[in-house]
């Protein structure tokens, strides 16, 4: 008998630290801990009914674009209250503060948004770091939220101020922090219309910081910054970084900071902007943009590469048009939201290797997609929110709602919902306006 209490104790134990297993997945970095909008969790998502999924708990937040992130059971969320970027870290399963870490900022924005942070915190083991929309790189203690270091990338790169300020997020690699700065020579004028939409660099489109103490390892590129995250993956056992800058896609190989090639792609419009991050899938490389040139794809090779497809400027229709949000990759074909502007905006199939498209459903609203247990969910702009099943030859809604709110009938997710979703330990965290909402998205939870 003792032995079969034994067995039976050591099999609640083992099933529980399988239950633990599967839920347990961090969420530390845009776009997921490989910035690709893509979850390794296995959990059962139930469809849900008029009123969306389970509301776990949600607080007002500051003002900003960023998406929390969520590492350990803690999650970060960077936004601006009043003239104070503040970094705060909640209890991701309860939203209760655990503590705050705020620095002054005077930011405006050129034209007229908000003027919050717009990338998210990216956590490394003990530490946090975060890019202000005025350039202020923090790197801060997770434990108590002490500041370890900071750098004024505007003042000492002499970075001339873009239409939206800074919204790249840095990327740990190693023992670097990789980050896109594209500083100009002293002197130059103050802002992106001073220099006529074409400033001069100085050969720091990417610079590479020691993450302990924020020295400068190495600075390359004579581009400026775009709004997209720099990605890096392994290729035939060789480690690769992919910057897709104002001016077009930069391969480096990032301990070392040697370039392998630049790619131009970029609208000659002044106002044009890349801001849809790189898509890796092998050793295909996936950029674009909605301001008049579209996509195209890199096969990438050691000092150089060689064009799969890009879609021509003088055609119309083009294969996918991303303006901030950037494209999934699941088994050989690309799933985002294309166009520019929220009117004729269309969720699109297109296979990566010929760019051909397979569907596209018009949706009238721009939106962020996370893959998860081969389900897609989908946050659109205005607080929509959908559960889909994708394949290359069709799309399925599941369950969608178009207003979240809570049990008294308040909106929780407000335009503008330009963060992508974020999902962590089978809890899914959705940013809107001015608030935060925690969804409990697995199935038969009471």
């Amino acid at each position: 008998m003792r032995n079969f209490r034994r067995v039976v104790f050591l099999t609640l134990i083992f099933s529980w630290v399988g239950l633990v297993a599967t839920f347990a997945a961090d969420w530390n970095d845009v776009l997921g801990p490989e910035r690709n909008g893509k979850s390794q969790e296995k959990i059962d998502i139930a469809p849900w009914g008029k009123t969306g999924p389970p509301v776990v708990w949600h607080r007002q937040i500051g003002t900003s674009y960023g998406a929390p992130t969520v590492a350990n059971g803690q999650l970060f969320i960077f936004a601006r209250h009043g003239d104070m970027a503040r970094l705060t870290c909640f209890d991701s399963m309860t939203g209760n503060e655990r503590w705050r870490f705020e620095s002054p900022t005077d930011y405006e924005d050129m034209y007229g948004y908000n003027n919050g942070p717009r990338s998210c915190p990216v956590v490394d083991d003990d530490r946090v770091y975060i890019f202000g929309a005025d350039g202020m790189l923090h790197c801060v203690r997770v434990s108590d939220g002490k500041g370890l270091w900071k750098i004024d990338t505007m003042a000492q790169f002499h970075v001339v101020q873009n239409f939206f300020g800074v919204a790249s997020a840095p990327a740990v690699e190693g023992e670097l922090l990789i980050v896109q700065i594209g500083g100009s020579p002293p002197g130059s004028p103050k802002d992106i219309w001073g220099a006529n939409g074409r400033p001069d660099p100085n050969g720091s489109g990417i610079v590479a910081f020691n993450k302990h103490t924020g020295e400068v390892v190495y600075q390359i590129a004579d581009e400026l910054a775009s709004y997209a995250s720099p990605i890096f993956t392994t290729i035939d056992d060789r480690r690769w970084g992919f910057a897709f800058l104002r001016g077009g896609l930069v391969g480096f190989e990032p301990t070392s900071g040697a370039i392998d090639f630049h790619y131009p792609w970029r609208h000659s419009k002044i106002e044009s902007v890349n801001a849809s991050s790189p898509v890796i899938a092998d050793d295909f490389v996936f950029i674009s943009e909605s301001y008049g040139i579209g996509s195209s794809v890199l096969k990438v090779r050691p000092g150089s590469y060689e064009v799969v497809w890009k879609d021509r400027a003088t055609r119309r229709n083009k294969s996918m048009e991303l303006h901030w949000n950037t494209a999934i990759h699941h088994e050989g074909y690309l799933y985002a939201c294309s166009g520019q502007r929220p009117n004729g905006a269309e969720l699109r199939c297109v296979e990566l290797k010929t760019g051909k498209v397979r569907w596209s459903q018009r949706v009238d609203e721009r939106a962020s997609l996370l893959w998860v247990n081969n389900y897609f969910i989908y946050l659109g702009e205005y607080g929509r929110l959908m559960l889909l099943k994708c394949t290359p030859e069709e799309l399925e809604v599941i369950s969608q709602v178009s207003s979240l709110r809570d049990k008294n009938g308040r909106q929780l997710v407000k335009y503008p919902a330009w963060a992508a979703p974020v999902l962590a330990d089978g809890y899914l965290y959705i940013r809107g306006k001015d608030r935060l909402v925690c969804f409990d998205l697995r199935s038969g939870t009471d």
